[in-house]
């Protein structure tokens, strides 16, 4: 899509491999830093090591912890090959306190905005505050957005927020600045395990395919690909994510829909109904005069 622009570029984003996500935070670093994002350690929160607990006005990118527990043992559910293979792994590797190995995997993943491609945001704002750029990226404009905030209800995945003190929104814009000087955003250049690759969004998708593939036939049934796919609620995402389970267990809507997808049959059933409203209104008082 040109989107009015004289000399487009090629439609960039990113693909997070979660499978070799580490947790160490570096992106959520580097995007503060990069662009003056204020703090927003939340403290303990009692939810694992995750110390920003999602994204917002002041987490443009928030690496979440999941802790799982699956049977180490046939007494806890696993089958007998699963016991076998799990008591193995604890017993040659060594691997005692991380993945699987004592009944414990860490999901990590690196959340941002998704800069979908049909985006309910863009198409709410009414100051023209958040627009698509020639990179079909969607950045918020601080000195047009005027804090009315009907962005944020209109995001299928809770990522615009408020700053408070400020009133306006802040969001990820997957480093605009650094993109017109062709260079990768700041979060991507800093992992270390290239579990956020940065570049075009086709070469990406094809990517991310065959990473898919090499999971699943290494046995990860689970794996996914999540916002990869054109024909979906929103008509696929500039940031999509390989996952190694549901999307719901990393805090993900399941089946995300652009909210002003259904707006044209709601208004046709409410314009229904208040045409039935009238009519038996009409028939009442003209009924009661007979």
């Amino acid at each position: 899509m040109s989107h009015g622009y004289a000399e487009p570029k090629p439609r960039v984003g990113f693909f997070t491999d979660t499978s070799v996500c580490i947790g160490c935070k570096a992106c959520e670093v580097a995007c503060k830093e990069w662009n003056q994002v204020p703090g927003s350690v939340q403290g303990f929160s009692g939810k694992s090591y995750d110390n920003t607990l999602g994204l917002g006005a002041d987490t443009w990118r928030h690496v979440a912890f999941i802790e799982q527990r699956v049977p180490v043992d046939a007494d806890g559910g696993a089958s007998l090959v699963e016991a076998a293979e799990r008591g193995g792994l604890v017993e040659d590797s060594g691997v005692a306190t991380y993945q699987e190995g004592d009944g414990i995997r860490w999901l990590m993943s690196s959340d941002v905005c998704k800069h979908c491609t049909e985006a309910a945001c863009l198409e709410v704002c009414p100051t023209g505050a958040l627009f698509r750029t020639e990179f079909d990226t969607v950045v918020v404009q601080q000195d047009v957005c005027n804090g009315c905030g009907y962005c944020v209800p209109a995001c299928p995945f809770g990522v615009l927020d408020r700053r408070e003190g400020d009133g306006r929104v802040w969001k990820c814009t997957l480093c605009y600045d650094r993109l017109k000087d062709d260079k990768e955003p700041a979060c991507a250049q800093a992992c270390p395990t290239n579990s956020i690759q940065f570049g075009e969004l086709d070469e990406l998708r094809g990517r991310a395919e065959a990473r898919l593939r090499q999971l699943q036939e290494a046995g990860q049934d689970e794996a996914r690909l999540y916002l990869a796919d054109e024909d979906d609620g929103v008509g696929g995402a500039g940031a999509f994510f390989l996952l190694l389970d549901e999307p719901e267990v990393y805090g993900l809507p399941p089946d995300p829909v652009d909210t002003r997808r259904d707006l044209g049959t709601i208004w046709a059933g409410a314009a229904t109904a208040a045409v039935a409203l009238g009519a038996g209104l009409a028939a009442a008082a003209f009924g009661g005069r007979d």
